[in-house]
């Protein structure tokens, strides 16, 4: 979710659930001992929990950035030895990892000997050539040694050659079963499974063979699918919170970071899939879009856009 997960996007996933752990975009090593650690840092304390994604392959450099996510009050860090970008790969950082296991081990391990949080890894099924679950198993059982419990198995292999980040979203096929054998196989590690999980209906069903679902693309497509989460996943009792009641959270966020020089369309770009599949989604879409990226918009883009919303399902014929 590099670019998309942002502070912005997380305060406002956050409305939608409750109990949800949230993911910040992958950052590297170097753009957090080098860079503006601020901006890859900062965050509410209304998205807790959240972890912090990090990419690299140097155990001290990891080392330190785990010392950064704890000073900061991150609930965990995560290792990315998943993302098949080629500009990851030339600095060893992603899934290209998953040749290196005895190095992620390392990594690992210096990542938990820096900080008292919890240090997690996400990952594919397979490398290029790795598609046997041998190899699967091989990595995790090395990476593990390192006191490693939690892994986020992306269930589609990766090809490093010939495909472009993309395609590796999409071309290779999904094979839950593989991560199901790996829990069956630990059943003293956390396994989570990703990739390709669109429904609730999904998630219900690979939990009874996994610890946990990780949901990405679909969640920042359709993010109101996590409004059902909480309810069907962690309390039947939770509350289930309507589009409006979240929109009316949001733009109170938008007028605070208005007031500090965040520009509109920074925060309003996460929100365009609010209302997918309604009437007036389109129209809400469009005065967003054309108008939240203008020098000196303010809030007043957002009421416009609910106004067109509201006046196309009031001119809809009442159900007889």
């Amino acid at each position: 979710m590099m670019d998309w997960s942002d502070r912005h996007c997380r305060f406002f996933w956050r409305l939608l659930s409750k109990n949800t752990l949230l993911y910040t975009e992958m950052v590297t090593t170097g753009a957090l001992i080098h860079g503006d650690r601020e901006r890859f840092l900062a965050f509410s304390p209304a998205e807790q929990p959240v972890a912090l994604q990090v990419g690299g392959s140097d155990p001290e450099a990891l080392a330190q950035c785990t010392g950064f996510a704890a000073q900061w009050g991150y609930s965990e860090i995560n290792l990315n030895c998943g993302c098949p970008s080629d500009r990851v790969q030339s600095g060893r950082i992603g899934a290209c990892l998953m040749a290196e296991p005895e190095l992620v081990r390392d990594c690992i391990q210096a990542m938990r000997d820096a900080a008292d949080i919890p240090v997690t890894i996400k990952h594919r099924i397979g490398i290029d050539d790795m598609d046997d679950y041998q190899g699967l198993r091989d990595f995790v059982a090395i990476v593990a040694e390192s006191g490693c419990k939690t892994f986020i198995v992306h269930a589609r292999k990766a090809w490093l050659q010939g495909l472009s980040p993309k395609e590796n979203r999409d071309i290779p096929p999904l094979d839950y079963s593989l991560v199901a054998r790996l829990k069956a196989e630990f059943p003293q590690l956390e396994i989570i499974v990703n990739g390709g999980i669109t429904t609730l209906e999904q998630c219900e069903t690979l939990l009874q063979d996994v610890d946990g679902v990780m949901l990405g693309r679909e969640i920042y497509a359709n993010p109101y699918l996590l409004a059902g989460v909480d309810r069907a996943l962690f309390d039947s009792a939770a509350p289930t919170p309507g589009r409006s009641e979240v929109m009316a959270q949001f733009m109170d966020y938008c007028e605070l970071e208005l007031a500090k020089g965040t520009r509109l369309n920074q925060m309003t770009r996460h929100i365009l899939g609010l209302y997918q599949g309604l009437p007036g989604a389109r129209r809400f879409r469009r005065v967003i879009s054309e108008n939240a990226h203008k020098p000196g918009a303010g809030i007043e883009v957002l009421q416009q856009a609910l106004s067109q919303l509201e006046q196309r399902n009031s001119a809809l014929p009442a159900a007889q």
